[in-house]
């Protein structure tokens, strides 16, 4: 699961074999996790990550979105 980001304790990362998903990096910090679509940037999914968080996180995927999509193809081959 290789990771593409670590900023402000978040972790950015994609998994290896996710099938036929579009375009998405998951977000971790502490105990919490969440999803993020990225074309266009919209939350897939999430657990136990506080609003705030939540907050953040949106703001540094759509802060990186280019990067993220570019890693995302180079990564999945697609």
């Amino acid at each position: 699961m290789p990771t593409v980001l670590r900023l402000l304790g978040f972790r950015f990362h994609f998994y290896s074999d996710e099938g036929n998903e579009p375009p998405h990096i998951h977000v971790d910090i502490g105990d919490g996790a969440c999803k993020f679509w990225l074309s266009p940037v919209r939350l897939a999914s999430q657990q136990k990550m506080s609003t705030s968080e939540l907050r953040k996180a949106e703001r540094l995927v759509f802060e990186n979105q280019s990067l993220f999509l570019e890693k995302f193809y180079e990564y999945h081959g697609r």
